[in-house]
């Protein structure tokens, strides 16, 4: 006997690649493993096309029928129980009450504020500062979490309580290791840049194996996805449906639980316009809600700028642009280093055109902003802990554009051979302040004093003790179910930059 479906929903006449999938995911995420789910549609390739999302999100589509002129599907979360299986355990069901109406796909609509919040002050960064990147690695049970609420089997409200635990051991840790700029941790985040995803307006968080059907080279993706060492169905891909808005704030409570736990100096990460712009921009997807690429940065410089105003006028001392994928642009080749950061999957063009495109949205983002809060970081990719996997090369094709960013700060790799001759970056203003790696994430062994104080003796010849700041070369977990370090390394880590910065500032009064 045919188990009955715990949700059912009309696809109607949509078609895998026009937002059936989205609405499939919207239904099937919260289900506990072994549900059901009924999808009726009347568009006939999708008796064609579900199977193979079936296969590839190893969801198992056990009955397919036809009733009248719709087709039905019926699909299990995961692999299908028997039929006689008894459903899942009360405790295993997700949060929230079951429900026989579709999910509403239609699109919001977005009104862009015609003024912005005046910036208020924020706590002086001090000389030769010790920081962070961003990310922390994070607890086994918020990385739990972190997948429940993606899938929404946890309530906001849990959610959030089960974040706050995790930031307070990310500051604790920073604090006892003695950083001079404090962050987050980015506790809250899947990733360092997809998580915009689930805070604006007409766009939808989906594993990036559900892209799959949407793509014009299916099997170019499939090598795009292998070469990732987090398993592609872990790894949210933001999906733009409609013109991008933020009627709620891009980073949420961030910034005011990070300030209430700390009185020293804190620093909050944005993905930048550029990786966001690279990473959002899907053939196939996000051309049915924009004409083109150019159109939808237009909007995402809007949100940005809006989400700048709101963090500067909360008092955040530095906002930190991150802006990987210029090092893609110069130095990518192969799909596997393309995919470092789960995104910028959509083509590229040639690297002169792709860097003033990269140049044209930061002077947009960053336009009439207080310069000496606002922060570029730039790395190599930090996907995996394995460097040969990672990008080779020096500044020489980025540091004039470096140093036209409208930013007071770069914070940039620099302990590594791949991130070569430091000396290149002497050649940026004067009025840069120049943040240098000065610990690899990526090593479990905790640097010498000796050899971060070497590093840093470097960069003050080079740039001065008023223009460097200190910090690790990349975050410790830009991605969550990827950590690079454990929390223990990291930790000291920090620490290690920390003596090297107060022997520094102690040898020259």
């Amino acid at each position: 006997m045919e188990r009955r479906p715990a949700v059912s929903f009309d696809g109607g006449d949509l078609d895998c690649g026009n937002g059936l999938l989205l609405l499939i995911r919207q239904h099937i995420d919260p289900l506990a493993p072994g549900e059901l789910l009924e999808v009726r549609s009347t568009e006939r390739s999708v008796g064609d096309d579900l199977p193979s999302w079936c296969r590839m999100t190893k969801n198992e589509l056990v009955a397919q029928s036809r009733d009248g002129g719709a087709q039905r599907f019926l699909i299990s979360k995961g692999p299908a129980l028997s039929p006689t299986a008894p459903p899942p355990l009360a405790a295993e069901r997700p949060v929230g009450a079951r429900t026989q109406a579709p999910l509403p796909r239609a699109v919001t609509a977005v009104v862009h504020p015609e003024t912005l919040p005046a910036p208020a002050p924020g706590k002086p960064i001090p000389v030769l500062a010790v920081m962070g990147i961003g990310s922390w690695p994070r607890p086994r049970w918020m990385r739990s979490a972190l997948h429940d609420r993606l899938s929404g089997r946890m309530d906001a409200r849990a959610f959030d309580d089960t974040a706050d635990d995790a930031v307070r051991l990310a500051v604790a840790a920073q604090v006892r290791a003695g950083a001079d700029v404090i962050t987050d941790g980015e506790q809250r985040r899947d990733n360092y840049a997809s998580f915009v995803g689930s805070s604006l307006d007409n766009c939808q968080l989906v594993p990036i194996t559900d892209l799959l059907p949407y793509v014009d080279d299916p099997e170019a993706f499939r090598v795009e996805l292998e070469a990732l060492d987090v398993p592609a169905d872990q790894i949210r891909h933001p999906a733009v449906f409609g013109p991008l808005g933020r009627s709620r704030p891009i980073t949420g409570t961030e910034l005011p639980f990070l300030a209430s736990l700390t009185d020293r100096p804190v620093k909050i990460a944005l993905p930048g316009p550029y990786l966001l712009t690279r990473t959002m921009w899907m053939e196939c997807i996000s051309d049915r809600a924009y004409a083109d690429r150019e159109a939808l940065s237009v909007d995402i410089v809007k949100v940005l700028r809006q989400e700048i105003a709101a963090l500067l006028a909360g008092g955040v001392s530095l906002i930190q642009l991150d802006e990987p994928v210029l090092s893609e642009i110069v130095y990518g080749r192969a799909p596997s280093q393309r995919s470092f950061m789960c995104g910028a999957l959509g083509a590229r063009r040639d690297p002169p055109e792709e860097l003033a495109f990269a140049e044209e949205l930061l002077q947009s983002v960053c336009d009439g902003f207080p310069r000496e809060r606002l922060a570029v970081h730039l790395c190599r990719g930090n996907w995996t802990p394995d460097v040969r996997a990672a990008l080779t090369g020096d500044y020489r094709p980025l540091v004039s554009l470096l140093g036209r960013l409208p930013v007071g700060t770069l914070l940039l790799e620099g302990c590594t051979p791949r991130a070569g001759d430091l000396s290149l970056l002497s050649e940026l203003p004067e009025h840069l302040r120049v943040g240098v790696g000065m610990v690899d994430q990526k090593d479990p062994a905790v640097e010498s004093l000796a050899s971060v104080s070497a590093r840093l003796e470097r960069a003050i010849h080079l740039f001065g003790r008023e223009r460097t700041l200190v910090h690790p070369d990349c975050g410790f977990a830009t991605f969550a179910d990827n950590p690079l370090s454990s929390a223990t390394v990291a930790e000291q880590k920090l620490a290690v930059l920390v003596e090297a910065a107060q022997r520094a500032r102690g040898s020259r009064g």
